[in-house]
Parts: structure tokens; sequence; C-alpha cells
């Protein structure tokens, strides 16, 4: 499979590149982004995949993130995908809404129509680009850990969960733990897998715990100030799960903090440094 870099920059002494390529998973052209730390030659490195939120493309965290001297000094891989496909013919929301359709994928395979044709970002980040990530950087895919922010950090924590031999640590900051108890999922699991409730406990953090999934630990921050705190968000259900399986869960609740990439970019270090100590 073939890459188009878009942009390619040198930073902290890695390159930090855009490209793009032709899903055959979405049907449409995908950009993401990837950030090399320096390195001696041959050598792999462990990848840090980051999922963004509603909204965002690859570019949000690439430009805001603050992440790449922290990963230029830890030797670790940093990718970001998109939100979703985009394109002629995607569909989106007929009423333009930010949180379903374009910029809003819940990284799920949507099986309802007209979005089922496209909207395959859980195979899309699961699947196609891990394997063009292994074909063209220096990418030690035994070594993968997983982070993302609030739509992100749903997919982030239910990818951990489904695939708990794959990632060695998983991170969230302000993540959707429960959709399936929250406006936003109560729109897009519908909308975009219809009426199987079964379905949409394997795209929720907290369903998944209940059903027996488990990863070791999570790292979570959460910011007081953060507006959806209390309707959309609800880190207090995943206390309770966490608490319930066993799993090792630290919260960080963030005074005066936000749900913007000004938080974001205030922990991104800690986070990177906590991965680092779990890809060894």
């Amino acid at each position: 499979m073939s890459l188009e870099t878009v942009s390619s920059n040198l930073s902290f002494g890695g390159v930090q590149g855009v490209y793009k390529h032709a899903s055959s998973v979405t049907g449409t052209d995908m950009t993401f982004s990837v950030y090399v730390p320096p390195h001696a030659p041959g050598m792999k490195l462990p990848v840090v995949w980051y999922l963004s939120g509603l909204t965002c493309t690859h570019a949000n965290v690439t430009e805001k993130g603050e992440f790449r001297r922290a990963c230029a000094e830890l030797g670790l891989i940093f990718v970001a995908p998109d939100t979703s496909p985009r394109g002629e013919g995607v569909a989106d929301d007929p009423a333009a809404a930010y949180d379903f359709g374009l910029g809003a994928g819940f990284y799920v395979d949507a099986t309802t129509e007209p979005f089922a044709r496209h909207y395959r970002m859980w195979s899309y980040v699961t699947e196609e680009l891990p394997a063009l990530v292994a074909a063209n950087f220096p990418a030690d895919m035994a070594r993968q850990a997983i982070m993302g922010h609030s739509m992100g950090g749903h997919g982030a924590l239910t990818i951990a969960l489904t695939f708990p031999d794959r990632f060695r640590s998983v991170s969230a900051f302000a993540p959707i733990v429960a959709p399936g108890q929250v406006p936003w999922g109560h729109k897009a699991l519908p909308g975009y897998l219809g009426d199987d409730k079964a379905a949409w406990r394997r795209h929720d953090t907290v369903a998944l715990i209940e059903d027996g999934a488990r990863v070791k630990d999570i790292l979570v921050d959460q910011g007081e100030a953060d507006g959806f705190l209390a309707e959309q968000l609800k880190p207090s259900l995943l206390v309770a799960a966490c608490t319930d399986a066993g799993i090792d869960l630290t919260l960080r609740m963030q005074p005066g903090y936000d749900h913007s990439y000004y938080f974001i970019s205030t922990f991104m270090e800690d986070h990177l440094r906590w991965h680092a100590e779990r890809l060894g």
C-alpha cells in the first residue's frame, strides 16, 4: 500500500510527517500523522497511538499536543489518525451537527445506511493503519500503547479492552466512558449501529468491563472545569466499573482545566512517560 507524503518537518531531531493513502477499508483517502524520534539506523521503536475527539482531524494533536520533545527523549513513535472518513460521497449528519457524521466516527464500523459504506473506523484503526505503519516506519509492533481524548478516549479504552494482548498500556484525557448512558452515545451508537444493543456494549468502556474485559491499569486525566463533565463524560461510572473489576485506575481530577488542548498539552508528557515505563 503506497503512501503519499503531504509534509515532512524536522523537530527535536526527529521527523514529523503527515501522510495520505487510499484506504481499502473506508473507500476514501485517509490522512494521518507520524512522529518518528531520532534513533540509530535499524532500531525498532515502540508506538503510541493517539485517537482524537469530536470535530478533530490528525492535525489537532499534531499542531497543539506538544508531544514531540517527550517522544524524542523517550524514543516513542507517535501516530495520530483522522476521526472519520472524508471526501465526496461520504455521508454526513443531515443537520450538519458536530457530534455525528464527518469528524465524529466514534471508532466503530457502522452497519446502518448510509454510513456503513465508509464509516469503518474500527477496522481502519485496528487493522489497516497498523499494517501500514508497520510496513513504512521503524515500528516495534510488539510494543504498542494507545491513548485518546474525549471520543478518542472512548476509542482508546474500548480498543485496549478488546485487544489487551496488543497494547501494553492505555490512557485517556476526558474520555467518554459510557456512551450507552450519555447523549453523545445515544446519538452515535444507534446512528451507526442500529438497534443492536449488544453491538453498543462492545463499544462502551463501562459495559465492556462489566462484561468481563480487562486491562491491568488505566490512567485518566479529567479537567474539573470541563463543560462536558457532568452530562457526557461521567468518570464516576468508570471508577465504579474498575473498582468492581479490580482494574487499577488512576483518575486525576485537574482543578481549573477544561476540555481543550490547553488541558491536553499540559498533561501530555505525564501520559507519555507513563506509557514509556510500560513499553520498556
